[in-house]
């Protein structure tokens, strides 16, 4: 009898760029903030995880919430 967790989608409200990081955050219940720097930190240090290209494609294939 857990609730049905929350989609996918971009934030309209906690956005920086697309929304992406801000829905993730949403969806799991975690610091948006905190999200992205984890995110940063990640895409600068390893030079096998393309951020940019991930963030891409996360932007275009999450839908907008609402």
């Amino acid at each position: 009898m857990s609730a049905t967790p929350r989609p996918f989608t971009r934030s309209r409200h906690d956005r920086m760029i697309g929304g992406v990081m801000g829905g993730i955050a949403r969806r799991y219940g975690w610091s948006s903030t905190l999200l992205r720097i984890v995110f940063v930190i990640v895409s600068i240090a390893s030079a096998a995880f393309p951020g940019i290209l991930a963030y891409l494609i996360l932007w275009l294939l999450m839908p907008d919430e609402g």
